[in-house]
């Protein structure tokens, strides 16, 4: 049976919300969680800049020593031959890639302004994913930028030459959010049934309904007897209005009306990790999770008015479609109200014995701890926030890789 595969984008496209970003430490973290959660793969970055390749080398090297593993990282990048060069010279082990580039009528009037047509658009395409092949990748999708705006036929034909040169599945990318439910239901069975190539859903919230779009594209795909993709991010940041979901994209396959039966998500997802990457993303970006976010706000279980609190408590599935319990919620969380030594930029080796003495964590000699004592100095300064506990200890666990995800060389 066809099933669905979540692509999580939050460290290429939620890292590219106006206003924010992430640090390298910090995006680590996000591929560690999502690793946790069963996540089929991490669009970790951009292998083609400058200020990613310390770190995208570093998580490679986790992931060869299978602390970021069985998550695939992956890389976006252009769909031009030079980009996949240097790509492979900048990230030598590299497995796994999305080259992108734009084929409606738009954007190649609007953004190449005459220089390309889409015969060109197409060579490209073919060029990047030929070369990428020769070098050897494992997988590769290729992207059509903005493909709600770009006519059915040339879809089709772009898709066909993907499939025919080597491509793993198609992006279909749904740029401005422009696409109902209903028009990428059509447009995406159309497509997946002609070509018979895997189709990867990325749709914005433009318009509020890119968990909608998604989902009803992912059920396109597997109606057309072809694996779906959903590319997702962490509490939906990116750019605008955002990108679809993951926990609520995961929910809405899991329990929605007419879903939850005829069609599979990944069986490795784990759920139980919603709650702690969803507030490790609200922490790390600095964005409140709104307080009636999807299965991790504040109300998301929270009953006041007599009937339901009535309802609820004879029966939570009254008024409760899913258990809390699932998502990872319900424990206490501890409060320091007392003294709090913290490690800062400007920590020293006897605050760092006692934050790590509190995470059961010893140093074997002095040596040890001001290695440590300097990363979680640096990690401080990158990122402007008091370190969390999982980060101190994934710096202790991890430090030869995490000062390279830290060296910063302009």
């Amino acid at each position: 049976m066809n099933k669905i595969h979540i692509i999580d984008v939050t460290n290429r496209d939620g890292v590219q919300t106006a206003h924010l970003g992430l640090s390298k430490l910090q995006k680590t973290m996000i591929n560690y969680y999502l690793n946790r959660m069963g996540i089929f793969q991490s669009e970790a970055g951009f292998p083609t800049t400058s200020h990613e390749i310390n770190y995208l080398n570093a998580n490679i090297k986790l992931a060869k020593k299978k602390v970021l593993y069985p998550i695939r990282l992956s890389g976006w990048l252009r769909a031009i031959p030079e980009d996949v060069e240097l790509a492979f010279k900048s990230v030598p082990g590299i497995e796994h890639m999305n080259i992108s580039i734009s084929t409606s009528e738009q954007m190649i009037v609007g953004k190449f302004l005459g220089k390309m047509k889409f015969k060109d658009v197409l060579s490209s395409m073919v060029d990047a994913l030929k070369l990428a092949r020769e070098k050897g990748i494992k997988s590769i999708g290729v992207n059509a930028e903005d493909a709600s705006r770009t006519k059915l036929k040339n879809l089709i034909e772009f898709a066909a030459t993907a499939k025919e040169n080597g491509a793993d599945r198609i992006r279909y990318c749904d740029t401005l959010g422009f696409d109902s439910p209903f028009t990428i239901y059509e447009k995406i069975y159309k497509i997946a049934k002609e070509v018979k190539i895997p189709v990867e859903l990325h749709c914005h919230n433009d318009l509020g309904m890119a968990v909608a779009c998604s989902v009803a594209g992912a059920k396109a795909a597997i109606d057309a007897g072809v694996d779906a993709y959903i590319n997702t991010t962490v509490n939906g940041m990116g750019e605008r209005a955002g990108n679809a979901d993951l926990v609520s994209v995961l929910l809405a396959i899991k329990y929605a009306d007419g879903l939850s039966e005829k069609y599979k998500l990944d069986e490795n997802i784990n759920l139980k990790m919603a709650w702690k990457i969803c507030h490790y993303a609200s922490y790390a970006f600095g964005v409140p999770i709104p307080i009636n976010q999807v299965g991790v706000g504040k109300n998301a279980f929270a009953h006041a008015s007599g009937i339901h609190v009535d309802g609820a408590l004879k029966n939570s599935r009254n008024y409760e479609l899913y258990d809390f319990e699932e998502l990872g919620r319900g424990e206490p969380e501890i409060v320091e109200t007392g003294r709090m030594i913290l490690m800062g930029e400007y920590s020293g080796i006897k605050g760092l014995r006692n934050v790590y003495g509190k995470l059961a964590i010893k140093f074997k000699d002095d040596d040890e701890a001001r290695r440590i004592l300097t990363l979680a100095r640096y990690a401080n300064v990158e990122n402007q926030l008091p370190l969390t506990d999982e980060e101190l200890i994934f710096i202790a666990q991890h430090p030869d890789e995490v000062r390279e995800l830290l060296t910063l060389t302009p």
